[in-house]
This record gives structure tokens, C-alpha cells and sequence, in this order.
């Protein structure tokens, strides 16, 4: 999952950012990103780093990212496989999130939240 973009409100620098990216095509990936594309001024896309994934990571969606997320190290490592090269600028997060919750499943929810509140731009009073 991809999230970009600054607004109003939120404390960045620049418009675009704040581009994150979370890796894998299960059910917490895209429980990211129906979580995280509802906060204002956040993009959320999803992408799989299985070449059958529904929509595969991209070197495009990888260069567009600020920092990518993988829901855990096998993930990370078939990133690194793949698109070494692209991802030597890239800050790497692995979240240690295992494929054992349902599709927006709360205590998933409850997790993402606060595995990802240091990484997501805060908001300005």
C-alpha cells in the first residue's frame, strides 16, 4: 500500500512527502489501506510482491514511495530480490505482521494503528 500526500493540517514540508508504501497482497495489506486512505490528506494504494498478485508492486510504485512497508521479512526479501536497485534510497519498515486476521478484522486494525502512528505525518494544532 502506498500513502501520499500532505494537506492542511498536517505537519510536512512538502506536498508528497509523506509517500508510504506497504507490501504484500493479504488480508493485512489491504486492511492498511482501507485504515490508512481514510485520514485526510493520505493517498493509500495497494500492491503485492507476488507476480500473481491482484495489483504487483512496480519499480514505478516503489521509485513514488518515501518508505516502504512490508508485513513481514519474507516480503522484504523478495522487495530486495526484485528491485535492489530501486530500493537503495528506500527506508524499509517490516511491521512483523503475520497473514493470520480476516479482512478488517479490529484487533488488525487496533495493530496497523500503532505500528504505523510513527511513520504517518502529525497533525499540527
Amino acid at each position: 500500500m502506498c500513502i501520499s500526500g500532505c494537506a492542511d493540517g498536517w505537519g510536512c514540508a512538502e506536498p508528497d512527502e509523506d509517500a508510504v508504501h506497504l507490501q504484500r497482497e493479504s488480508t493485512p495489506q489491504p486492511t492498511a489501506e482501507v485504515v490508512f486512505s481514510t485520514i485526510e490528506g493520505i493517498e493509500a494504494l495497494s500492491a503485492g510482491t507476488n507476480p500473481d498478485a491482484e495489483n504487483p508492486v512496480s519499480a514505478d510504485l516503489i521509485e513514488w514511495a518515501d518508505i516502504v512497508f512490508a508485513m513481514e521479512n519474507t516480503h522484504r526479501e523478495k522487495l530486495q530480490k526484485n528491485f535492489g536497485p530501486i530500493l537503495r534510497d528506500k527506508r524499509i519498515v517490516v511491521l512483523s505482521i503475520p497473514d493470520e486476521y480476516d479482512y478488517v478484522d479490529e484487533e488488525l486494525i487496533r495493530i496497523l494503528k500503532g505500528d504505523m502512528r510513527a511513520y504517518l505525518p502529525q497533525r499540527s494544532n
